[in-house]
């Protein structure tokens, strides 16, 4: 079984991780520029401390969780979640990425599935996340595992000229 076919567990983050997220978090940078919050050479730029920090920061507690696709070698995929900080009960879904090769191999659905499950058991029994307006494959993806657009459009947080779109479900 080639590292690209073999299965991948879905589990929070953990210390130990961070030199495989740090790899994972600038091919998910150079793959999808527009969504997310910073441009390959900034990640690039940054101390490998900083990841370890930031990951041992978001493998345990209650306001701040990753999750990843782990089979065994390099990581294939990543989901995050953070308590919204003006509404009570939401989790925010963000950071959300398949490599390519798995993209369609459900593995989207078990990420979410794992912030989900988080997210009820901090008490948080629903999601939101945003989509940069135009992007058809992830609204697709997201509809598919139950999120319905809501109507709010929010200024992309680095393009001006762009939207995001807000899409909620229940976890």
């Amino acid at each position: 079984m080639t590292s690209t076919s073999a299965p991948a567990t879905v589990r929070r983050i953990r210390p130990e991780d961070a030199a495989r997220m740090r790899a994972l978090r600038l091919e998910m940078l150079a793959d999808s520029p527009l969504a997310f919050l910073e441009t390959v050479a900034e990640a690039a730029a940054r101390p490998h401390a900083d990841f370890v920090a930031r990951v041992a920061s978001v493998s345990r507690g209650d306001h701040t969780a990753q999750f990843v696709a782990d089979p065994g070698g390099r990581l294939v995929g990543h989901a995050g979640g953070v308590a919204a900080p003006d509404e009570a009960g939401l989790t925010l879904v963000c950071t959300v990425y398949v490599t390519p090769a798995r993209r369609g191999s459900g593995l989207l659905a078990a990420l979410v599935e794992e912030v989900a499950a988080w997210s009820r058991a901090c008490g948080r029994p629903e999601l939101m996340m945003e989509v940069v307006v135009g992007n058809d494959r992830a609204y697709r993806a997201y509809r598919k595992l139950g999120f319905v657009d809501t109507g709010v459009r929010v200024p992309h947080p680095r393009i001006r000229a762009m939207y995001e779109l807000q899409m909620r479900r229940p976890a």
